[in-house]
Formats: C-alpha cells, structure tokens, sequence
C-alpha cells in the first residue's frame, strides 16, 4: 500500500507523532511521541536511544502499530530500513528538524542506520 498524500502532509507539517506498537492480543501500547520524515515517498523514525530503548524493541517485536500526526492515524508496520535510503533519511532529519542542530546529529549518520524503521501503511 502506498501513502495517501493526506498522511504524508500531515507527517510532513508535525514536527512531532505519536506512534504505537501492537501488543500480542493486537490491541495497542501507549502512544510514544518521536519524529518522523518523509523521504521518496515513504516515512521513517529513528530510535534515538538505540536499539535498547524500549519502544523501539516492542515496534520491532510486533512488526505493526500506529502512526499518528494531527488528527490523522494510519495502521503500519515497522520493517527495517534498507541502507540505500539511510543517506536520503539524514537528508530529511536535518532539513525538517534544522533549528534542532544538537539532537539531530545524535540521529544522523551511520550509528543510527541499524535503529532506522521505515512505516509501511496498511489497508
């Protein structure tokens, strides 16, 4: 499934989401608030504490949630991003989160690459 236009814009204009992971009777955990970016069409976040935080684990664990921004909420999944879109997400960390210079180079660059989810929306 492709991204509606509508989801992207409003992933796009919120500098903050809200994403959750599924629990294994499929209801949904706590909402954690993280960043997102858009780059070639599709949305990707960041574990900015590593592999070990925790929301990072259960999202991987899982393998689907909920991402929302605005009023807008998509179901995904989390799938690990391919390493040919890494470059082109720190691209977009640092374009969309400029004014935040400090935070985003402890998410940029090829220590993070291997805690980098790309969100596949689902029907």
């Amino acid at each position: 499934m492709v991204w509606s236009e509508q989801a992207i814009n409003a992933i796009a204009r919120s500098d903050e989401v809200r994403i959750s992971s599924d629990r294994p009777d499929g209801s949904a955990r706590p909402d954690v608030i993280i960043w997102a970016v858009e780059f070639d069409g599709d949305i990707f976040v960041r574990s900015a504490r590593g592999a070990t935080n925790g929301w990072f684990r259960r999202a991987v664990t899982s393998g689907s949630g909920h991402i929302t921004a605005g009023t807008n909420t998509t179901a995904v999944r989390f799938v690990a991003a391919d390493d040919d879109a890494q470059a082109g997400v720190d691209a977009a960390y640092r374009s969309k989160y400029a004014r935040y210079p400090s935070i985003v180079d402890g998410i940029t660059g090829p220590a993070v690459y291997e805690v980098t989810l790309r969100l596949d929306p689902v029907d």
